[in-house]
């Protein structure tokens, strides 16, 4: 059965990503949302179901999306530090690992998380 939209498609992509990873205590899910202006990024606890450490691109500035993105994969990784997390599983959310969701996994990686 084929996705009707682009929507359906990426939520199908994501449901499919998530089959696959669970978050932790010890290693939680990066998750990423990306929209058309905006991208936020979460620790999350799948076990406790709770959300351990978030944030988003209207907490720092940047020249251009990408760089607001690598910004906020540096301030989850300094945010991530502060609550004794080292290692996450990186969920990307049915988007392709391209653009801004891979410069807010690069800006994670530079920022000390091991995805």
């Amino acid at each position: 059965m084929d996705a009707k939209t682009k929507h359906e498609a990426r939520i199908r992509r994501h449901a499919r990503v998530r089959k696959k990873i669970k978050g932790s205590a010890e290693r939680p899910r990066l998750a990423v949302f990306r929209s058309n202006r905006h991208i936020y990024a979460q620790l999350i606890d799948d076990v406790q179901h709770a959300t351990v450490v978030a944030a988003s691109d209207r907490e720092v500035k940047g020249e251009n999306p990408t760089a607001c993105a690598k910004a906020v994969g540096e301030l989850i990784a300094s945010r991530a530090k502060e609550a004794g997390i080292e290692r996450v599983v990186f969920d990307r959310g049915g988007r392709l690992y391209h653009g801004r969701v891979a410069a807010l996994a690069d800006g994670a990686r530079e920022g000390g998380l091991q995805i």
